[in-house]
């Protein structure tokens, strides 16, 4: 340890005290800053800390090593390592103590002087002090004193009591407790935690040694380059760690014959090698002329299990100080992750390495995250129902049977809570799809059938004898000045869009009074409006008005309608085109605009992106000639399906088209709860098979098991396969046969009823008899009960048949083929088992296996 090479070393029982070592011994004191701590012309460490100046030691020249005595009491004992081989104590501040006073200056003293090496204090028999020296050929190189041990200065020459200058005092001692390693030199040493008093490992000139101090003459030693620095883990007593040059290797004591796994080779030489004390598993490691220091994570390395098995180190770097180089660097031994640097010309620096932070999140949107010793857990708070996240709107859903309202499918938009637009239209246009499906198929008019689930789209292009024609405005006998159309297929899109109902007759009255019930005033007089009955529009503005929650602002625009006048250049259409636009309420809005606008031209109207969809649709039905229609229509579905909007199913149907559109809606919102149940709803057998389709809907699958829904899962997986009967699976539980493997009930569902039958195999015709007492596959007998030691399949109580083996009888629970007490059953533990009725009776009054072995099955499975 030269004057330019310091080094640091933490008080093992004072969390604010450190000793830099180099020429000399310097006690600091760590404290906040501008506490009483750090006083005036204290050493800034860090922007919170500060290092203060407590006490010197010179008395201690040519100082090779150093370690602080590792118990309380004295409270500042250090022994110092010098180039001579002499380890003297010594102290740093007054210590009123007097077993200090005793110790202090106290010298050990080899029989020949070489350098001392490195320092050991035995941490459970403190008196123990363990010290590596260079080679002698005559001589011992790992030396253990006993520092209360009692002088000799007979047995010392007198020139080496000269050289030491305590002749008079007597304070030297040369004979060891014990003496290890002869003729070899011991570069590093640790005690064992696995026996301290009894085991040492040493770091030899070319083996690392484990000494037992019960047979000092076996040693158990491994022949490696890696003898510097040996340490040890302090959460994990059988894993070492070593280097030479630049390369470390890790060792298991357990497995002593070579290292675990060697860390990649660092291009300059390692100057320290130290575990974090706070940490489990977290190595730092310092070369030579460098800022950085290098950080190895092996937590989650394994133990060695085979020569095959490779660990998962993950390396850092941290750079505390980027200034200057790094002379060396000691763990805060209580504080997490914290230590201390120091570089060559004596500058410090506080540092604390932070913990790569792990992110976990919970299938039911828990966030939780680990930094160190802490572990964070963040729950999403209650917000309204946009602010959720889908995962949370999906469970919410699940909990609440969502999609599984196969009669009054609208309902499923009530299960989700009923305030997303989008799934109202969808489960409105799978209600109108299945409702109005029958009558096409009664009708048999050529491909009608597939069109009601290949949407709008598809309608409109095969419409054909459409017929234009020109109503009056309704309660008027003024004509109109628009052209209306219609055609079988426009009536059946104004059914899907939810208008009309049944029926030869367009009565668009029982649409408006459920708009009504549903307090959608402006959107039902829009709609009363289309259909060119403005007295109904008006009236129902004045019920909306005089509604509980109506608007008083409904009077006044239905006073505007009132005004009406299709004079082109009249003051009512110019100031009405002029002041729609200020209108807040889209409905409000298009009203006025269908008033104002040009024959033929309603771009205003379709074109309103705040209107629903399937108004917009039933609009252009009515309004859009067979040229404008499709186009309008087409447009209209390519935005849908970019969008990922749920209200295009309307126009796409759920064909290829509408798995496009419900892909991009689960790109962007990842719904695949919705994409499943709508799916498998509404679409033919060709379209669920689509990959994209079973991609959606065994992530749902996953997802519910994720949530722990099993039940929710099973639910599922039954509504799945009544509405796909392919996707039914087959039974994955059964009884096996131990000589073949078959299956044994398989077998026999599967073996032809004719010819010889099941007699021979031990199978009587009775339904109610039935006795399978071998495989119907190998005929090889059936395992035997081990308490009435028949074969397994015998019934061991008659069961009174009821003589039709060709109906299919309900029968009562007492009455059926498979009573439990014949069912197959065993031990888990044991593998021994019989009929269940056999073994519940046996193991009611037993605890053992009734096999003549001693198996407490019933303690160890319970």
């Amino acid at each position: 340890m030269s004057a330019c090479k310091p080094d640091i070393l933490w008080s093992p029982h004072h969390a604010d005290r450190y000793v830099i070592c180099d020429s000399e011994l310097s006690l600091y004191r760590i404290g906040a800053v501008g506490t009483s701590e750090a006083k005036a012309g204290s050493l800034p460490l860090s922007e919170e800390t500060a290092a203060t100046l407590l006490a010197i030691n010179s008395d201690t020249p040519y100082m090779k090593c150093v370690a602080w005595y590792p118990k309380h009491e004295p409270e500042c004992l250090l022994a110092v390592g010098q180039a001579n081989g002499r380890v003297v104590l010594t102290s740093l501040g007054q210590s009123h103590n007097s077993k200090c006073k005793e110790l202090m200056g106290k010298e050990f003293v080899p029989k020949h002087a070489r350098q001392c090496n490195t320092l050991a204090w035995n941490p459970v028999d403190s008196n123990w002090l363990a010290a590596g020296l260079d080679k002698h050929r005559a001589d011992f190189s790992v030396l253990i004193w006993d520092i209360c041990s009692k002088y000799s200065p007979e047995a010392v020459p007198a020139e080496k009591l000269r050289l030491s200058g305590d002749a008079e005092s007597g304070m030297v001692v040369t004979k060891p407790l014990y003496e290890l390693g002869q003729n070899d030199a011991c570069l590093s040493l640790c005690w064992l935690p696995r026996d301290h008093q009894k085991l040492l490992l040493a770091g030899m000139h070319r083996n690392l040694a484990i000494f037992d101090l019960r047979n000092t003459s076996q040693k158990t030693f491994v022949n490696t380059k890696a003898i510097q620095g040996v340490t040890v883990d302090p959460h994990f007593q059988d894993r070492v760690a070593s280097f030479f040059e630049g390369q470390v290797a890790i060792w298991d004591l357990r497995k002593f014959e070579k290292p675990v796994f060697t860390l990649p080779e660092q291009p300059k030489p390692l100057t320290k090698v130290a575990w974090c004390p706070t940490r489990m598993g977290l190595l730092a490691t310092l070369t030579r002329d460098t800022n950085v220091i290098r950080l190895y994570d092996m937590q989650h390395a394994p133990t060695p299990i085979g020569d095959e098995t490779e660990p998962t180190v993950i390396e850092r770097a941290v750079q505390p100080c980027s200034e200057s180089t790094i002379s060396s660097f000691a763990w805060h031994p209580s504080a997490q992750n914290r230590m201390v640097v120091v570089s060559p010309n004596r500058a410090m620096s506080d540092f604390t390495v932070f913990e790569r932070i792990s992110l976990a999140w919970s299938s039911t949107t828990s966030l939780m995250w680990a930094c160190g010793r802490h572990l964070y857990d963040c729950a999403e708070e209650g917000g309204s129902a946009a602010e959720k996240d889908i995962a949370t709107k999906m469970r919410e859903r699940a909990q609440s049977r969502y999609g599984h309202d196969t009669v009054q499918v609208w309902r499923n938009h009530l299960l989700a809570g009923g305030n997303d637009p989008q799934l109202r239209s969808l489960w409105y246009t799978l209600h109108y799809i299945l409702n109005y499906s029958p009558d096409l198929e009664q009708r048999q008019q050529g491909n009608k059938q597939s069109l009601i689930y290949s949407g709008i789209k598809n309608i409109v292009k095969s419409s054909s004898g459409t017929t234009e024609i020109r109503r009056c405005w309704k309660g008027s006998e003024r004509p109109a000045d628009v052209a209306q159309y219609q055609s079988e297929e426009r009536s059946l899109a104004l059914r899907l869009c939810g208008w009309i109902g049944r029926g030869p007759d367009v009565d668009i009255e029982p649409f408006l009074k459920s708009l009504e019930q549903e307090g959608e005033w402006e959107r039902a007089a829009s709609v009363a409006l289309f259909n060119l009955d403005i007295r109904r529009a008006i009236q129902i503005l004045n019920k909306g008005a005089s509604s509980e929650k109506g608007d008083l602002n409904l009077n006044v625009v239905a006073m505007a309608l009132s005004g009406y006048t299709d004079e082109k250049s009249s003051l009512w259409r110019e100031m009405c085109s002029s002041l729609r636009l200020q209108l807040q309420k889209p409905y409000l809005c298009v009203m006025f605009a269908f008033l104002t606008s040009e024959p033929a031209n309603y771009d205003a109207v379709l074109y309103e992106s705040r209107m629903a969809v399937r108004d917009r649709v039933a609009f252009a039905c009515m309004f859009l000639n067979d040229n404008q229609l499709p186009r309008y229509i087409d447009k209209l579905t390519n935005e849908m399906k970019e969008a990922g909007n749920l209200e295009g199913i309307l126009l796409t149907g759920l064909t290829k088209d509408g798995v496009d559109l419900m892909e991009s809606h689960v790109d962007r919102t990842g719904d695949v709860q919705t994409a499943s149940f709508s799916m498998l709803r509404g679409s033919t057998a060709e379209v669920v098979k689509d990959p994209r389709v079973q991609c959606w809907i065994e992530n749902y699958r996953h997802l519910l098991d994720a949530w722990r829904f099993w039940h929710k899962r099973a639910e599922f997986d039954i509504h799945r396969s009544k509405l796909d009967p392919s996707s039914k699976p087959l039974a994955q539980v059964f009884v096996s046969c131990n000589f073949c493997g078959k299956s044994i009930s398989f077998s026999c569902s599967a073996m032809p009823h004719q010819g010889r039958g099941f007699s021979q195999y031990g199978v009587s015709g009775s339904p109610t008899k039935s006795k399978v007492t071998s495989c119907p596959g190998c005929r090889k007998p059936l395992p035997r009960c081990a308490l009435c030691l028949m074969n397994m399949g015998t019934p061991v109580s008659t069961c009174t048949g009821t003589g039709k083996s060709e109906e299919k009888v309900d029968l009562p629970r007492d009455k059926k083929l498979a009573q439990f007490n014949n069912w197959f059953t065993w031990c888990h533990n044991c593998r021994h088992g019989g009929h269940a009725g056999h073994m519940l009776s046996w193991f009611r009054d037993h605890s053992e296996c009734p096999v003549s072995q001693p198996w407490s099955c019933f303690s160890s499975t319970t």
